[in-house]
């Protein structure tokens, strides 16, 4: 009886831990599958207006579309965020329609600075504020948008972000669940999402982060 009595304890002790555990991977796979739905259904918006445009590097379609926004008056100026070092303007006008060489000597900015997400953040935040530009259309692969509008918006609250999916025509994301390529490409982008949702939650908490009373030394910004 004695025995029976442990294991019963032992059973009641380990249900709250498994029932957790368990809402915890049904909340994961509810979540991974509204964020899947969401990138899969992703459109740009048909007439987009801002007062400057970022592309994120990471594939030619961005560059040529954000390209084409700025050829036809959508914003003044374009920021290409996240470009190799070895990289000018002339190598990126090489790749891209004739056409768009005159946007390109005008009106666009290379940011080498940047070597993932958060730098890009960071970039087009001092692009954006050294222009005094309080609104920006965001070009970006469409799986990659939902991290870059968190690290965007944490990095510039008080700018109006409008984003511009790029869709690969080789990503076969409207049937996901049927592609391992698409899904394995969306399992890891809504994880790395997750991170970058928990590291932006948690910094204003973290004492690094907080502001802290300006003294002899100038006042510690973020």
């Amino acid at each position: 009886p004695m025995r029976n009595r442990r294991v019963q304890k032992r059973g009641i002790g380990l249900r709250g831990p498994l029932a957790l555990a368990a809402a915890l991977a049904a909340g994961l796979a509810l979540g991974f599958v509204a964020f899947a739905a969401g990138i899969s259904d992703a459109s740009p918006p048909a007439d987009p207006k801002a007062e400057g445009i970022v592309v994120l590097t990471g594939g030619s379609a961005r560059i040529d579309s954000a390209l084409h926004l700025l050829a036809e008056g959508h914003a003044a100026r374009l920021l290409i965020s996240g470009v190799n070092p070895a990289v000018g303007t002339q190598a990126i006008a090489d790749t891209v329609d004739p056409k768009l060489n005159s946007v390109i000597a005008c009106c666009v900015d290379l940011g080498h600075d940047a070597r993932d997400t958060i730098g890009n953040a960071t970039e087009t935040r001092d692009w954006a504020e050294g222009h005094g530009y309080a609104s920006l259309i965001v070009v970006t692969s469409a799986y990659h948008m939902p991290r870059s509008l968190a690290e965007l918006a944490d990095a510039m609250p008080g700018v109006k972000l409008i984003p511009y999916p790029i869709s690969n025509p080789e990503l076969h994301l409207a049937n996901w669940w049927n592609d391992p390529e698409a899904f394995g490409l969306l399992a890891r982008e809504y994880g790395k999402y997750l991170v970058a949702a928990a590291r932006l939650a948690i910094a204003p908490l973290t004492p690094a982060s907080r502001s802290f009373p300006a003294d002899d030394e100038s006042a510690r910004s973020r």
